[in-house]
């Protein structure tokens, strides 16, 4: 077990399932204290509670809407005192919608949830940040790429780059360092859920579409956050790292 992090504080957001809840485990066994997030419950947050029960650390698994302030607020107290090292945006919502088609309403969801959700999780997390400490954003492939009926989400994904570039020239003169991770396709649950036959179509397509011939995997984008994380990045802020096996 790497314990890099041994004693490090670290909140994420969206981490009951796919990349978050990679990276939530990922930090824990590598020796942080983890208080993620879900919006929803069900099954996946209890089967994550129960796995990072099994890690040593204090570690815990909550109810938010990070498109809540006072939720987000939530999250960060629980980090008084003590303070809190690193911070992960991960929380996502995605819908496949032409732009003509996008209500308003969705439009906000998307933007809200990927974007301004960032926002407010920097502002609140700000005051229990100390030197050293690192901001981390899960972003997208896409937003650079850009993709039919994926305009509002690519939107908000471009514009976290943007957000956590500023960010990292803001907040650099206090020793806090600001990246984006973007991730390629990413085998997660909805992977598992598709028939044999819609699974082989999917991997033949990434096959020709990334240089690496796959689809990744949570644990790799997790081991980037983990990299982003510790010391061993301690002069690398305001970037963005493609976790995207190539394409």
């Amino acid at each position: 077990m790497d314990l890099q992090l041994s004693g490090k504080n670290a909140l994420v957001t969206g981490g009951s399932r796919g990349i978050g809840r990679g990276i939530a485990l990922g930090l824990a066994r590598a020796g942080a204290n983890v208080v993620t997030c879900h919006v929803s419950g069900g099954e996946a947050a209890d089967d994550l509670a129960r796995e990072l029960k099994k890690i040593p650390g204090d570690h815990r698994v909550l109810r938010a809407d990070v498109r809540r302030p006072d939720d987000v607020a939530m999250l960060v107290d629980e980090f008084r005192p003590g303070g809190l090292d690193v911070v992960v945006h991960n929380a996502g919502v995605i819908s496949h919608l032409s732009a003509e088609d996008i209500e308003p309403d969705e439009w906000h969801r998307v933007v809200d949830t990927n974007l301004t959700a960032a926002y407010l999780l920097v502002r609140a997390a700000l005051p229990v940040l100390s030197e050293g400490s690192s901001i981390i954003g899960i972003g997208s492939r896409v937003a650079t790429v850009g993709l039919a009926q994926r305009t509002h989400y690519t939107a908000a994904k471009l514009g976290l780059v943007g957000f956590f570039r500023s960010l990292a020239k803001e907040l650099g003169g206090r020793g806090i360092r600001v990246n984006v991770v973007e991730p390629g396709v990413i085998e997660t649950e909805a992977a598992a859920r598709l028939s044999e036959e819609q699974y082989a179509a999917l991997q033949a397509r990434y096959r020709a579409l990334t240089s690496l011939g796959r689809l990744g995997t949570p644990d790799e984008v997790a081991d980037v956050v983990l990299f982003l994380a510790g010391p061993q990045s301690r002069y690398v802020t305001g970037t963005t790292i493609r976790v995207d096996g190539g394409i």
